[in-house]
């Protein structure tokens, strides 16, 4: 799971959206994934991270895939810009926010898979299965895409089972933050502050598992005490 430097953005017109989408939905397709790269990358540039580990743990930027990890929602703009550039295999909803979500996230160089843990559930758990065997970086909003908050839902327990995988799991909290009022209590991180990523160790792929795995990192995350 890497992160290097920042990709070239690649230009998206009215014409390269799908037909069915309104006038209005186009307009927001080629206006709100660049902006929405713009202000990540301006933000990122300035934050500091600190990776906390489980004992016997260590962060898996290094380690070969293929690997799977589970989060929460409400981290993904923090780990939109942690993760840049590491062609990690998302799940993303094929609803016209997903739509947008994707456009956004592959000009940070992921890769996104078009699905969802409940809607369309199937398919986006054969084609990570497929993403997977092909030897890549799998990662799965537990809560997703609508939740109930940080309550693991069955698609990430799902697909281990089917690949026979352990799943890993990381929490990213800005130290300071904008909270928005969604049903995620999504963050964003003020620019200039301290992010603390929690990584718990890799457990058997089974729905209870998973949840005590997320809550361990949450707790390993938020109760660092950042330096100056």
């Amino acid at each position: 799971m890497g992160h290097p430097n920042i990709p070239s953005t690649r230009r998206i017109t009215l014409t390269e959206v799908p037909s069915n989408y309104t006038f209005k939905q186009r307009l927001m397709l080629a206006i709100i994934p660049p902006l929405a790269y713009m202000v990540i990358c301006l933000i990122g540039v300035t934050l500091r991270f600190e990776d906390i580990c489980e004992p016997g743990t260590e962060p898996a930027y290094h380690t070969p895939p293929p690997l799977i990890y589970a989060l929460w929602h409400r981290c993904l703009l923090a780990c939109a810009w942690r993760f840049r550039q590491g062609k990690i295999h998302i799940l993303i909803s094929q609803s016209f926010d997903g739509e947008l979500i994707a456009r956004t996230v592959e000009r940070l160089g992921f890769v996104a898979v078009r699905g969802s843990s409940s809607r369309d559930g199937a398919v986006g758990l054969r084609n990570l299965q497929r993403a997977y065997l092909a030897g890549n970086y799998c990662a799965v909003t537990a809560d997703g895409p609508r939740g109930p908050s940080q309550k693991a839902k069955p698609g990430v327990t799902q697909l281990g089972q089917i690949v026979e995988a352990s799943v890993g799991a990381i929490y990213l909290h800005p130290h300071r933050a904008w909270t928005l009022r969604s049903w995620d209590r999504f963050l964003i991180p003020k620019p200039f502050s301290r992010v603390t990523v929690g990584w718990s160790a890799p457990v058997p792929a089974e729905r209870e598992s998973v949840q005590a795995a997320l809550d361990r990192a949450v707790r390993i995350a938020e109760t660092r005490n950042p330096q100056a």
